[in-house]
């Protein structure tokens, strides 16, 4: 099948195949490395874990950005949907708490748009501006509010589901099969590792996991096939031909911008109310800028988006696990053979510096995985971020950001 027939394939049946292919590979280096956490339960449930805050940050800056406004502040406005989500939680219960983080995310979008709409402030000045403000705001609410610069009481938390049927659980009192754990006690391979990843997220399932979930195809839908979507995507293209056309554009990007704080804050908010429980300084852990990350290697799409949060997550998800480094370790002859697959296809294209390039970073994994038994633990810490660089790399011809992005706008052109 040719490249061409190949990219008009639906992106909802080609990612799947994607995603086979990827724990095809997994299951090979699982067995010539002689490790089993790669495909575990706990691996791809950590992976969720960490991808959900991650994918929420990612899609809130596809909104703005789609708008026209570049927002680096997404990790102080997660920070803020932390502090509000777990203030909200304590005080109200989980859900209120997860709605008042929003709102406090949104709040800090609400600012951002504010800067760069209609004050004209440089973005990336007024987004560095936020993740600045959004600590110090948070350890001092934190100290009026609860007596500790840095800490929360316990906050109030959902309760996690089990699917039925795939992830067993109760349903109004009757037991419901888990055929995936079965098919996971098989031990054959590559069928029980797929069963083994897909019940890591079928099973102790957050509300906020399904959602997140469930605003791929929805985000998919309201930018691509409705009038707001249209106009929003208008903003960030050409905003004086939407303007010419009668459009506001000015709402439309103090939308996406609220837009995406709000989604940001959600994000802080779900580590706050279902990750750890609490509100603690640092407990960020950059998700807001891995965010951004994942909205780069996902071009700006929902879809995208999620898998680029889901790879980052399944890499910080594996590391928890993985107390001796040798899981970590095997991930080296996995990055050999994308590598080398990445090398071969630059090759089909005749770009000499790109084939070079790949062949030697390959051959340079490759004899890491050799020479050494495990990874020091700073290697998973930084693998998402040199995994953007590469993309970045090698297939920044094929990412397309919207073509005003970053613009300053004022009505009527001036």
């Amino acid at each position: 099948m040719s490249m061409e027939k190949w990219n008009n394939i639906p992106a909802w049946i080609r990612w799947p195949i994607y995603a086979l292919l990827g724990i095809l590979l997994l299951t090979i280096v699982q067995g010539v490395s002689d490790v089993d956490r790669l495909t575990k339960v706990s691996t791809s449930r950590e992976m969720l874990r960490w991808a959900v805050p991650i994918f929420l940050a990612g899609l809130g800056g596809l909104f703005s950005e789609r708008a026209g406004v570049v927002n680096i502040g997404l990790e102080g406005m997660l920070i803020l949907g932390m502090w509000f989500g777990a203030w909200g939680s304590i005080n109200y219960g989980p859900w209120i708490g997860l709605l008042i983080g929003i709102g406090g995310g949104a709040i800090g979008g609400l600012l951002h748009a504010v800067a760069t709409v209609t004050f004209n402030v440089d973005h990336i000045i007024s987004g560095v501006a936020i993740n600045i403000l959004a600590p110090a705001i948070t350890r001092y609410l934190s100290d009026e509010v609860w007596g500790s610069p840095t800490t929360s009481p316990a906050t109030s938390t959902p309760d996690v589901y089990d699917l039925p049927i795939l992830g067993g659980g109760t349903v109004a009192g009757w037991e419901s099969p888990d055929l995936l754990l079965e098919v996971t006690n098989l031990e054959l391979p590559f069928i029980s590792d797929v069963a083994g990843l897909l019940r890591g997220l079928v099973t102790n399932l957050h509300f906020v996991s399904l959602l997140a979930i469930l605003l791929v195809p929805f985000t998919s839908w309201l930018i691509w096939r409705t009038r707001f979507g249209l106009r929003l995507r208008i903003s960030g293209e050409n905003p004086s031909a939407g303007e010419a056309q009668g459009i506001n554009i000015i709402f439309y990007k103090y939308a996406g911008v609220i837009i995406s704080g709000g989604l940001a804050g959600l994000g802080g908010a779900f580590i706050s109310t279902e990750l750890s429980g609490l509100f603690q300084g640092g407990n960020s852990a950059g998700r807001g800028f891995i965010g951004l990350a994942a909205l780069i290697f996902g071009n700006w799409r929902p879809g995208g988006v999620l898998v680029g949060a889901l790879l980052f997550g399944y890499v910080f998800g594996l590391d928890l696990k993985d107390l001796d480094g040798t899981a970590s370790h095997a991930l080296l002859l996995v990055n050999t053979v994308v590598l080398g697959a990445v090398a071969i296809w630059a090759a089909t294209k005749n770009r000499v510096a790109d084939t070079v390039l790949a062949a030697i970073l390959a051959v340079g994994a490759f004899v890491w995985w050799l020479s050494a038994d495990a990874v020091p633990g700073w290697w998973s810490n930084i693998l998402p971020y040199v995994l953007v660089l590469l993309v970045l790399v090698f297939f920044a011809q094929r990412l397309r950001m919207p073509k005003a992005l970053g613009q300053p706008y004022a009505k009527g052109g001036r």
